[in-house]
């Protein structure tokens, strides 16, 4: 499932409304958000959650809010209330009790804490009668730099709850209107604090992750129209700095070829559509991201388009046209066989 955050520190105005309605339309399933965060006025939960529940209702969007024991308390809610607003799930804190989430899993989807359950665990709930089809387990966001998961014990864990047949959903960072009171994102691996929104999901789903949640509030139109198209037809977006006009002429879809290079990312149909004679130019050391385009001196390879994934010499035979951007260069790992690639100009 792909779903993003809303959070309830402020009444919803018309453009979280608009918000929601964009992210919807863009191929989002699910809202997450939480009564869990001791800043806000809880007072004011009852209300808000109402009027996001029914947002995520007319804009078909799962709902799952993060839990406690004492949040519960300060908020005044009942669970049978939330069930009503349209909330479809409960990440559950490790304060409430076991034998209350198995309860639980019979009328909402529940979110385990994905780095803290334990095998032990597990055997609790099997024994007190929880649905493990409405169990899913939900790692946390870090809001505090340097305090991410580190990958190699995300991915330890993630295995081990896959052997317990449980669906994994983890938090990326946006790139816009980040989370207050540190605005340094929200994700749940360090090392994609800063990365771009896409590299970040294309990463976890390589990675096995099921669900992906946008963790902050907010994500910049190009972002949100990247993720659209990879959502809608697994295609993935990259901008491209040109440095000569024939790189304009290459822009659009292309797809890797089915025989990986090492050392290149080979578009399979560019010198299908070679039309004029490509004369030698700019023809500097190509670095990772270099966009290229083969010139007359390769012969019949001439009109070939690559991506280069590791810095290679200059060639003479070669044409320099662009790069990918740097902050979009962690996809070039992701285009594997076969894969659909979009270049667009930065």
């Amino acid at each position: 499932m792909n779903g993003f955050s809303i959070f309830m520190d402020q009444d919803l105005t018309p453009q979280t409304v608009k918000y929601i309605e964009q992210m919807a339309q863009a191929g989002f399933e699910g809202i997450f958000t939480s009564l869990n965060l001791p800043e806000d006025d809880a007072t004011k939960y009852e209300a808000r959650l109402m009027a996001l529940g029914e947002l995520a209702q007319q804009n078909e969007l799962a709902l799952m809010v993060d839990i406690s024991g004492p949040a519960l308390k300060r908020s005044g809610l009942e669970l049978e209330q939330m069930k009503q607003f349209g909330v479809t799930g409960l990440r559950a804190d490790d304060e409430l009790e076991l034998t209350m989430i198995a309860k639980l899993s019979h009328e909402f989807t529940i979110g385990l804490n994905a780095s803290t359950i334990t095998a032990n665990d597990i055997i609790t709930l099997t024994k007190a009668g929880a649905d493990f089809t409405r169990l899913e387990a939900w790692h946390n966001y870090y809001p505090r730099p340097e305090t991410g998961l580190a990958k190699n014990y995300f991915c330890e864990q993630n295995a081990f709850l896959r052997a317990h047949g449980l669906k994994i959903n983890a938090f990326i960072a946006g790139d816009k209107n980040l989370r207050y009171p540190l605005y340094q994102g929200l994700p749940t691996l360090e090392k994609q604090r800063y990365l771009d929104p896409l590299v970040a999901w294309v990463e976890l789903k390589n990675l096995g992750v099921t669900g992906v949640y946008l963790g902050d509030p907010g994500l910049e139109a190009n972002t949100l129209e990247r993720l659209k198209v990879y959502f809608d037809r697994q295609v993935i977006t990259l901008r491209i700095k040109p440095e000569i006009p024939l790189c304009l002429q290459v822009m659009g879809e292309h797809e890797n070829r089915r025989d990986v290079a090492e050392l290149v990312i080979r578009s399979a149909n560019a010198r299908k559509h070679v039309l004029t004679q490509i004369v030698p130019e700019n023809t500097h050391p190509r670095s990772r991201g270099s966009l290229t385009i083969d010139n007359c001196k390769y012969g019949r390879y001439i009109g070939e388009v690559q991506l280069v994934k590791q810095d290679l010499p200059a060639d003479p035979k070669v044409n320099v046209l662009g790069n990918v951007s740097a902050y979009y260069l962690g996809l070039l790992e992701y285009i594997g066989s076969g894969q659909k690639f979009r270049l667009v100009e930065e």
